[in-house]
């Protein structure tokens, strides 16, 4: 049975986002900044798709910025508040965070910028009291995602935004991994800055979208330009914008009938991990996206059990980049204090909406058959 089990990286195109996009990749095309019926048509399609997003996150639509992924939106972000300043000043971050993150934070530290990167517990999550430890008076930003892409922990984003504020310091979360399939809201959720990627709940590569608080510093990464407002120069991608309006639209609608589902996935999958003794489901206990599922299969290799799911037809991820043709242990783990054995057993499995009960049975089968063998 052919079954794909890593929405995390990865969502497949929703048919109807597909169809409210092929007009913008055929007969409707203009700039969006062109004054003629053809720009102001791509213009009002843009600015629609920024009302939907915006009614996603429950902000305001002068508040969106489309960018080209969600790494782009990060790297903007940690540019603003760290370049520019006689003293670079401090940021903190957490070993939790997206690689973007992490590039961005030491491409800032090579150029003057202290960063302080916190360890999480070993629940998975980072406490908001480590954070306010880790502030000083020069701190300039902290960032903490809302959800792990890897193990799929939900961070107390909240907590850590009420310290920022109450000293000063922004706070940038990366929300990718989040938003379509739990509720975020950018008035709950506290941050100053939030980040979207369309891909990753059933809309188009190349469209996300950047969430600025109405008063929060911010400084274009691309100039040359004043689209989306003066703060990201580039001629918009209509159609992946498009696309992601629509994305944005149906999750909205169907939130509550999506995250049903995929917990009952995730759920009826962990259950029957318990006819795999080897089968450790990695921060079970913790605030979890509905749809993750984290596990270690000790004694033997993740890679090699992706690598024989995948002959079966079946898609999973070890949640690390391959270098090389070798495996590398999640860095999410090693950094909770996870063994590297342990590590390197690992698998994330992550369910979508285009995957059946029969397909976790199947699943199931094929692990305890690989593992037993």
């Amino acid at each position: 049975m052919a079954a794909y089990f890593d929405h995390n990286a990865t969502t497949p195109l929703d048919p109807r986002v597909r169809d409210a996009m092929l007009p913008w990749l055929g007969a409707r095309h203009g700039n969006p900044s062109s004054a003629h019926r053809f720009g102001r048509a791509a213009g009002e399609a843009v600015q629609q798709a920024r009302l939907e997003v915006a009614a996603l996150l429950g902000a305001s639509a002068e508040e969106i910025v489309f960018t080209a992924s969600g790494s782009e939106a990060n790297n903007a972000v940690i540019a603003a508040l760290t370049s520019g300043h006689a003293q670079r000043g401090h940021l903190v971050i957490s070993r939790l965070e997206h690689p973007s993150v992490r590039a961005a934070a030491a491409r800032a530290a090579a150029a003057g910028t202290q960063v302080t990167e916190l360890v999480p517990e070993a629940d998975g999550t980072i406490g908001a009291g480590a954070v306010a430890a880790a502030l000083r008076d020069d701190t300039r930003l902290v960032c903490a995602m809302t959800a792990n892409n890897e193990l799929g922990t939900l961070q107390p984003v909240a907590a850590i935004a009420a310290i920022c504020h109450a000293r000063g310091v922004p706070l940038l979360s990366d929300a990718v991994q989040a938003v379509g399939k739990i509720a975020v809201d950018v008035g709950t959720l506290g941050a100053d800055y939030a980040v979207l990627g369309g891909h990753k709940f059933h809309g188009p590569f190349g469209a996300a979208a950047l969430w600025l608080r109405a008063d929060a510093p911010f400084s274009p990464l691309l100039i040359g330009g004043d689209q989306e407002g003066g703060r990201r120069a580039s001629t918009e991608n209509v159609p992946a914008i498009v696309g992601l309006g629509e994305a944005a639209a149906l999750a909205r609608r169907e939130l509550d009938q999506r995250q049903a589902l995929l917990r009952t996935l995730r759920d009826r999958f962990e259950s029957g991990l318990s006819a795999i003794p080897c089968a450790v489901v990695h921060c079970a206990a913790s605030p979890r996206l509905p749809h993750t599922s984290h596990v270690a299969f000790l004694g033997h290799s993740g890679y090699d059990l992706m690598m024989a799911l995948d002959a079966r037809g079946m898609a999973v991820s070890i949640g690390a980049a391959c270098h090389s043709g070798r495996p590398q242990p999640s860095t999410a783990l090693l950094a909770m204090g996870v063994s590297r054995a342990e590590a390197l057993a690992s698998l994330r499995i992550s369910f979508g909406m285009t995957n059946s009960t029969e397909e976790v049975d199947a699943l199931l089968a094929a692990l305890k058959a690989l593992v037993t063998n």
